[in-house]
């Protein structure tokens, strides 16, 4: 009978998602807050109902895989092009601050020699990642992805997300002779030339096959979510590169064709169904209750204050360098902080390593979970209305698309109506 014990967690997991997601939308917040805090809740930090196994970690990894694919079928690519080079600026400057900030508080704590330099500077390296599914989800909810401070915070995560690889590379190296930094960046550099080959060759494909006729097919959905699948794999298995950056990159292709808001709205009724909740969740169900002292608080809380300024100080002021406002500025930064599960999989490698010290173990996985948690919250108070916005959201094409075929679908229905009233 314990074979079965999965569908309970689901089950468990789904409900509590839910439940406390309606909750915290009661109180403004947005809906992922109450998923994050479910996870904690089901898992060893507090009633230890649920533990992480095989399944959950399998059906976390396609959420996140989901949620990017979707952003990325959601994204104006015109306006993520525009905001290309901003985005690599404010990345830029968006990894260098929490590297020295984090590696300058690690050292503090853990002064010596070469060993302790090299754990010290890993802690940096944790602190530059970002962990965008969860700001993509924020802003899905409250209306503001597809904006000029959307756009500029999935870009620069995306380019983030490559940062964070060379910076682990050359870490991980001067500790590791077997890992070889030439070879990384020349993978990394063939995934992109990959990228633009893949575009080239499937956007057109896709533009033709979606034109034909008025028709919306479950092939459409099914043809496009085993794409997303298949890009995610290459870019993981051939090219090191995060699976989530060839999610994201095949939504991009098919963003803007014909059948693209049919897909989106498919993907999206897959996502809040199952996968997404168990992935929010998930993140939860890492954090054990830790054995406290005054140090290991101090610590923490200290990580954590650095953890979420270094990344408003540093993208921010890369935004504001590149010309966006002061709110924006802010707003981009606020999207930035959560580290999510990009951190864990680094922590990961520094424990395999030996270059993750036990003293800033804990500490590390409680600035992960309340990053996440603390990220939609800051998301929403710096999105807030105010008077002359600079992010009002556009709807993209796909947006568009996909409301004038709700219209042309409700005036057929009328007229099917009529028709068989009039026989």
């Amino acid at each position: 009978m314990e074979s079965y014990r999965y569908l309970l967690d689901i089950a468990l997991i789904l409900l509590s998602t839910k439940f406390l997601g309606m909750l915290t939308r009661k109180i403004e917040m947005p809906q992922v807050v109450g998923a994050l805090l479910a996870g904690i809740i089901l898992g060893p930090a507090c009633l230890g109902w649920v533990n992480e196994s095989e399944l959950l970690s399998s059906i976390a990894e396609i959420g996140v895989i989901v949620l990017m694919f979707s952003a990325g079928l959601e994204t104006d690519i015109q306006e993520l092009k525009r905001s290309g080079g901003k985005s690599f600026v404010i990345a830029l400057i968006g990894v260098i601050v929490p590297l020295l900030m984090g590696f300058g508080l690690a050292s503090i704590y853990n002064p010596g020699g070469h060993q302790q330099f090299l754990e010290n500077m890993f802690v940096g390296v944790i602190l530059t990642a970002t962990s965008v599914s969860i700001s993509v989800e924020t802003l899905k909810e409250i209306g503001k992805l597809s904006t000029p401070s959307g756009n500029a915070i999935l870009g620069a995560a995306i380019i983030d997300d490559v940062l964070g690889i060379i910076a682990l590379t050359i870490i991980s190296g001067m500790a590791d002779t077997s890992v070889n930094l030439a070879v990384v960046m020349i993978k990394i550099v063939a995934f992109f030339v990959f990228a633009i080959v893949v575009a080239l060759v499937i956007h057109p494909l896709y533009v033709k096959w979606f034109s034909r006729g008025d028709r919306v097919l479950r092939r459409y959905s099914i043809v496009s979510f085993s794409f997303a699948l298949l890009m995610a794999y290459a870019a993981e298995q051939f090219f090191g590169v995060a699976d989530i950056t060839g999610a994201f990159v095949a939504g991009l292709i098919i963003s803007g064709t014909a059948k693209s808001a049919y897909v989106a709205k498919r993907i999206d009724t897959l996502s809040y169904l199952l996968i997404a909740p168990v992935f929010f969740a998930s993140i939860g169900l890492k954090v054990e209750r830790p054995d406290f002292n005054m140090t290991l608080v101090v610590l923490t809380l200290l990580l954590l204050l650095v953890a979420v300024f270094s990344k408003i100080i540093g993208c921010g002021l890369g935004a504001k360098i590149c010309g966006y406002t002061g709110i924006q500025s802010i707003r981009i930064g606020s999207g930035m902080v959560s580290r999510g599960e990009v951190a864990l999989i680094i922590s990961s490698k520094g424990v395999a390593l030996g270059l993750m010290n036990s003293m800033f173990l804990t500490p590390v996985l409680l600035v992960v979970v309340v990053t996440t948690i603390v990220t939609p919250i800051l998301l929403k108070f710096a999105f807030a209305d105010r008077k002359n916005d600079p992010d009002v959201a556009v709807k993209s094409n796909l947006v568009q698309g996909y409301e004038q075929r709700k219209k042309i679908e409700v005036e057929q229905h009328r007229v099917i109506e009529e028709n068989i009233r009039e026989s």
